[in-house]
Order: C-alpha cells, then structure tokens, then sequence
C-alpha cells in the first residue's frame, strides 16, 4: 500500500526544455508557393487563351506576386511566428485569383485596363500588411483609442457627402484623376470601437437591464446609449449616400458584436426584425434603390419589354453557361454585364470560367477565412480581442454574403467590392489591413503563456 501510494503521488516530471508551440511558419511558406504558382498558372492561361501565346510580362508578374508574399511571410515570420498558418496564403490566392480575371476582362475591354492598378493596389495593401504586422505588438493598444477610432469613422463617411455621386451613390473621393472609398476604413475603425466599448461594459451588458421576454434584457440607456447614437449616425450618414450595401454591412457588424458581448440571442432575432423593416422602407421610398428591388424581383422583364438583358440578367446567364467545370479562363461571355463587370459582378466572370466546381473553391476560401478568424477569437484570452477577432471576421462574411447573394439574385444587388477579388484600390487595402490584424491576433492567441514557454 506504501509504495502503491508513493507511486501514486510521485509529482509529474516537466516536459523536455525543448519543448515548444509548434509555430507552423514552414505550413505557410508552402501554402504560399502554391498560392503564387495557381495565380501565375492563371494568369499564362488567360494569355494563351486570349493571344495563342505567353504573355510578355509573364515573368514580371510572377516575380511581384512572389515577392510580395515572401515580404510578407517574412513580417510574420519575424513578428508573429505563432499566428494561424492558413490567413497569409488564403489572402495572397483571392488576391491572386483577383488579378487574373480582371487581367481577363481587361482583354475584352482594351479601352479600360485596370489590371495594372490593381496590382499597385495589392502591392500598397501587402506593405500596410507589413507595417501592422512590425508596429502593432500587441492588438491591446488599438482599445485605448476607441473614441478616436469612432471620430475618424464618422468622418470618413462624412466627407464624400460634399463630392459628387457616382452610379447614384455619395462614397467616392475623386482628387486630380484618383479615387478612393473612405467607408472602407471606416468599417475597421468602428469594428475596433465596437470590441472597445463592448468590452468594457460586457458585464453590465450581459447582466443589468429589465427583462423582457425570452432572456432578452432591454439594456439601460447609459450602457446602451452611446454605442446606439454611434451606430444610428454612422447608418444615418450612409443612408445619406445612398450607400445601402455598407449600411448592411455595419448594421450587421453591431448586431453579431452584440451578440457577441451579451450571449442574447434575442439581439439577433431583434436584428432581423429591424434589418427587414428598414429595407422595406428604403426600398419601397428611395428610387435608386426601389430600382434595384424591381430588378430583383423580375430580372428578364428589360428582356419581355424588347431591351435586351439587364446585368443581373446577365449575371444569371453567366453562372448558367459556366456549368459544372466553366467555359475555362478567356473563354467566357461574362463581359457583356457591362460597367460593373470588374466590380460588383466580377464573381460571374468566376462562375463562367471557372464553373461551379471553381465557384465553391473560391467561396469555400471565403469560409475558411472567416472560420480561422472566428477561431483566433475564441482562443484568445482578453474580451476586447476576442470581440475584435469576431469583428473583423464578420465583416469580411458579410460582404461574401451581401455580394454572392446580390449576383445570384438571391438579395437585392446592394453595389458592394467583393474581398480581393473585386476592381478596388480601396477595398484591397483595406482587406489585406483586416487580415494583418487577424494574423496579429491568431499570434497573440497561440503564442503560448511566459510560464509554458519557460517550461
């Protein structure tokens, strides 16, 4: 029996000094090659199929996609070796693939190349990734600039109030032949108020408030008020624009943050409900947008009148004409969409092409971004990151959403830039900013405690 127990509460041995985290940098310098060969494999065959031959700057254009994901490897390598393996390699593929169907579309529109501009896009989003990753050691800091955050938001969706429309929509800065979307930086910024205002008040959030029905507490206004004000204003001013598809967007950011912060179902349900009545008020009163819901809802009547098929029209015909495998790179129709082709329809030219085999990889990419996003969030330790983590997340699900389902006729089209893969300076910036963040985050969240690591 003596030796039975002295057995028994012999202490544990420590493990090995060796004994380490594994950093998986290796997994995604691999991942990454293979990300970089499929988009220059796409790229040469685009070029044969439009000129019988390779493209000229075929080795330039490999040698930049190369490039910028080994610069960026290297940021993570260094700053943050714990991070998720997945997040650099799935951003450097979309991006990739992005630039291959807008090269593809520039050759049936000669007049309007943009290919170039976006790969300066990319290259300007890649060093930003770059400088997030060095400067921010610890995603902590962004919390104590909250307020900051939420006044730079409101005023980036203020100033293009005083420029003109563009395709019936106040988002654009036009200045000596550039343009740019500030709303793209603001959803980042208010993500970042939300997770700071969110976290610091989680406890009154979840546990004060009168009970209503079903677990639904109606939040006192002090605790309430000042993140409601923010988010009324910021889908005030959007509304204002006529920038429906962004004020989704941030609508739905607040409900899931809410969500998020309180473990409520009942926001969610709350959210819906109000989500539902504001489009039906909007689409029923505002003519651009009242337009877009008769599309919706009859996208061939431009066609029984005599017209001649409407781009959602065309879009539909796209994605039936891919089929199965697609009509392959260079060889599709989608084109004949028209102004929006290389934006907001830019995943028709994919479900052409590409077929449905190629459109579910490309959205599956999607979701297993936004999955490791969500999965950095859970893992962390801290309220602020992991409601960040979710933010950030949500945001790039909810634009797939907003967009896939606009296209496909199964929403109203809301006019919103797919995640690196839709024509845009900004929304490729911003994109690669968002999952810079998300690396800093999934670093902080596998990296180890001081006491395991001097295990």
């Amino acid at each position: 029996m003596t030796a039975l127990t002295a057995k028994v509460t012999e202490p544990v041995p420590p493990p090995p000094p060796d004994a380490r985290a594994p950093k998986r940098r290796g997994i995604e310098l691999t991942l990454l090659v293979g990300a970089v060969l499929i988009s220059v494999l796409g790229y040469l065959s685009v070029g044969l199929a439009a000129t019988g031959r390779i493209p000229r700057p075929a080795g330039h254009h490999a040698a930049g996609l190369a490039g910028g994901a080994l610069l960026a490897h290297l940021a993570v390598r260094l700053r943050a070796p714990y991070a998720d393996p997945l997040l650099l390699p799935i951003a450097a593929l979309l991006n990739g693939l992005g630039l291959v169907l807008i090269q593809r579309l520039d050759l049936s529109t000669p007049g309007e190349p943009a290919a170039g501009d976006q790969l300066r896009w990319s290259a300007l989003g890649v060093v930003l990734f770059v400088l997030v990753v060095f400067v921010l050691r610890d995603h902590r800091v962004l919390q104590r600039y909250a307020y900051l955050s939420v006044t730079a938001a409101l005023a980036l969706m203020l100033v293009p109030v005083f420029f003109p429309a563009v395709n019936g929509a106040h988002i654009w800065i036009r200045f000596a032949g550039l343009s740019f979307q500030p709303g793209e930086f603001a959803k980042i910024l208010l993500a970042v108020f939300f997770a700071a205002y969110l976290a610091a008040n989680r406890t009154a959030l979840a546990l004060t408030g009168r009970l209503l029905f079903w677990k639904l507490r109606l939040l006192p206004g002090r605790v309430l008020g000042p993140i409601l004000t923010i988010w009324l204003l910021s889908v005030g001013l959007l509304v204002l624009e006529r920038d429906l598809g962004t004020s989704l967007l941030f609508f739905g950011l607040f409900v899931i943050m809410l969500f998020t912060a309180t473990g409520r179902i009942g926001w969610i349900a709350i959210g819906l409900l109000l989500a539902a009545l504001g489009a039906y008020a909007v689409g029923a009163f505002e003519p651009h947008v009242h337009s877009r819901v008769e599309d919706w809802l009859n996208p061939f009547a431009s066609i029984e009148r005599g017209e001649g098929p409407g781009q959602l029209a065309q879009s539909l015909f796209a994605f039936g004409a891919g089929g199965l495998l697609g009509a392959g790179l260079g060889h599709g129709q989608s084109f004949l969409i028209g102004f929006a082709a290389k934006s907001d329809f830019v995943l028709a030219t994919a479900g052409e092409e590409l077929g449905f085999v190629g459109l579910t990889a490309i959205l599956l990419l999607y979701g297993l971004l936004v999955a490791r996003g969500f999965r950095a969030g859970l893992a962390l330790r801290d309220p602020f990151g992991r409601l960040l983590a979710t933010g950030l997340a949500s945001i790039v699900a909810l634009q797939v959403f907003v967009i896939a389902g606009g296209v496909t006729g199964l929403i109203p089209l809301t006019g919103m830039a797919m995640p690196f893969l839709a024509q845009g300076g900004s929304s490729v910036v911003t994109n690669w900013i968002i999952v810079a963040l998300l690396v800093r985050l999934s670093d902080s969240a596998r990296r180890p405690e001081p006491q395991e690591a001097l295990a």
